[in-house]
């Protein structure tokens, strides 16, 4: 089965990454798209991130109507930061029947390069990438690259999580089952 790999913190998962994931199943040949939390990323602040756990049962409450969505934490179990090559190899022997696609945005994809291993990864991986705004896609690493014209969704993790702290309402920023748990959990308040 042709599964997307979509990594990423979800630090909260928002509006945003869930049209991105539906456009992708509308608009390709993906049969089902993973979401993978990321406890630690490399490139990330440590200090700004909830709870890995947290930030999963916010994901899975983000999906959990949705089969075609998986919530996945297979990155918690291994060395941390998080490096997507090396859950790519764990992925693989523990789901040999699937083929695996990644999914990113074009941000992300002008810092492939930098990602250790990055070479393994556009070696042995399609890459499926989705247009950011300001960040032009330019196939230096010789990717097997897609690039799809996914909706342009301005809705950020970090304006979100500043709303949060301001006591400001991010509905219709999140699913409503993910800021009822926010609000009763309290989280990124401080």
């Amino acid at each position: 089965m042709d599964i997307g790999l979509y990594f990423g913190s979800f630090n909260p998962v928002h509006t945003g990454h869930l049209i991105i994931a539906n456009h992708f199943l509308n608009f390709t040949d993906l049969k089902k798209i993973w979401f993978v939390v990321s406890p630690q990323n490399p490139f990330k602040e440590q200090s700004s991130l909830l709870n890995e756990y947290h930030r999963l049962h916010l994901l899975k409450l983000a999906i959990e109507d949705d089969n075609r969505l998986k919530a996945l934490d297979i990155e918690f179990s291994l060395p941390k930061p998080s490096y997507t090559a090396t859950t790519l190899i764990h992925l693989e022997e523990k789901y040999p029947a699937h083929k695996f696609r990644i999914i990113m945005g074009s941000d992300s994809f002008q810092n492939l390069h930098k990602w250790k291993n990055y070479q393994s990864i556009i070696k042995n991986y399609s890459i499926y990438v989705y247009l950011r705004e300001g960040y032009e896609v330019k196939n230096d690493v010789k990717a097997d690259l897609t690039i799809i014209e996914a909706p342009l969704i301005q809705i950020s993790a970090t304006d979100i999580r500043q709303l949060i702290k301001e006591k400001k309402s991010v509905r219709y920023l999140v699913p409503d089952k993910v800021r009822e748990e926010i609000e009763s959990g309290g989280y990124y308040r401080k």
